[in-house]
């Protein structure tokens, strides 16, 4: 797929071990003796880790345990969190939030906190060498217990420079109000909140994330369409949850490759071109980059290609990617101001 110009892209929705480099998974294997990696050269790894065909969540979520089982070492961690910044800097990422289940790294005898600071240490290499900026946002997951734990840990670790909580994992089966205390612990130490919602799930999913939990913003959000009634592809009528969804411009944290691999939507079927000119806050993410083998010039060229988006659009989305981040008011106007603003009026 062809690439576009290369704008100031902001990025609110990248998995940190959805990210890392496959010659990097395989020289971190090699140094801990990992042995479970499915191929041991670069190019039959790359294929193994793509789940363009996995046609569902479940299936694509199993790529993980590979990336997940090298990043055991606070070196590890810090050497995969650098390597994000960098790559994202590449593509012209101005500023981004990486997440990451800490509790998924401690199989080494790290704990989580020893987890969110080998992170942050990377994170703060990659941003010294680029100038990208980064906020982190810690994740726990729907499956398991202990979410109340992991968000005193991301409040806790504000001074690393965690900006928010989230819920990940498998949506079905998994209700977001089952984490509720863990939710208010993160709302209450004035953290930012965003909840896996709406990615393999309908309205029900996204209404309990919302108005049980309280979430700023919504990972993916995308099944939103469910509550809608569409008519030669565009959106005429909405029910009682996508109305508040788009009354309240909750922000939709959309990952269309991404969902292409997990929905099995063709190009032209993601319901994105339709939630933006009917007015939901739509954002553009990655979620991982390895996996979907993706950027966010990719994602914006499928827009174009797809969607219909123009410039107008791609510098609308971005402003409003920028403005919903957990980012610092000041960060915000700055990159908006002097960064992304000019770079795309050059081009309107």
């Amino acid at each position: 797929m062809a690439e576009t110009a290369v704008f100031p892209r902001v990025l609110l929705h990248d998995h940190l071990d959805g990210g890392a480099r496959v010659e990097t998974v395989l020289a971190l294997a090699e140094e801990s003796g990992y042995e479970g990696l499915p191929a041991g050269d670069v190019e039959g790894l790359r294929r193994w880790f793509y789940q363009g065909d996995s046609g569902s969540l479940e299936r694509y979520l199993q790529a993980f345990d590979h990336t997940v089982g090298v990043m055991q070492t606070a070196d590890a961690l810090t050497r995969v969190a650098r390597e994000a910044v960098v790559d994202l800097a590449a593509t012209g990422v101005v500023y981004a939030e990486l997440r990451f289940a800490p509790v998924l790294h401690t199989a080494g005898g790290l704990a989580p906190e020893e987890v969110v600071t080998a992170v942050a240490a990377g994170i703060r290499q990659g941003s010294t060498e680029t100038g990208t900026e980064i906020g982190l946002i810690l994740d726990a997951l729907r499956q398991h217990d202990g979410s109340e734990a992991i968000a005193r840990l991301a409040v806790d670790s504000r001074p690393l420079g965690v900006v928010g909580f989230d819920l990940a994992g498998p949506e079905r089966g998994y209700p977001a109000d089952h984490h509720l205390a863990a939710c208010r612990i993160a709302r209450e130490g004035n953290l930012g909140l965003t909840i896996h919602a709406g990615e393999a799930d309908g309205p029900d999913s996204i209404w309990r994330a919302l108005q049980r939990c309280y979430a700023h913003r919504l990972g993916h959000g995308v099944y939103i369409v469910d509550d809608c009634r569409l008519q030669d592809g565009e959106i005429v009528e909405l029910g009682p949850v996508a109305s508040y969804v788009r009354d309240h411009q909750v922000v939709l944290e959309v990952s269309v490759i991404s969902n292409l691999h997990t929905s099995g939507w063709g190009p032209a079927e993601h319901p994105v071109g339709a939630l933006h000119r009917a007015g939901f806050a739509i954002t553009i993410n990655t979620d991982n980059r390895l996996m979907s083998e993706t950027t966010l010039d990719r994602e914006f060229e499928l827009l174009r290609r797809h969607h219909g988006f123009t410039t107008a659009d791609e510098l609308a989305v971005t402003e409003r990617a920028m403005q919903a981040s957990f980012a610092p008011y000041e960060t915000k106007r700055r990159l908006i101001e002097d960064i992304i603003r000019p770079a795309y009026h050059a081009h309107l």
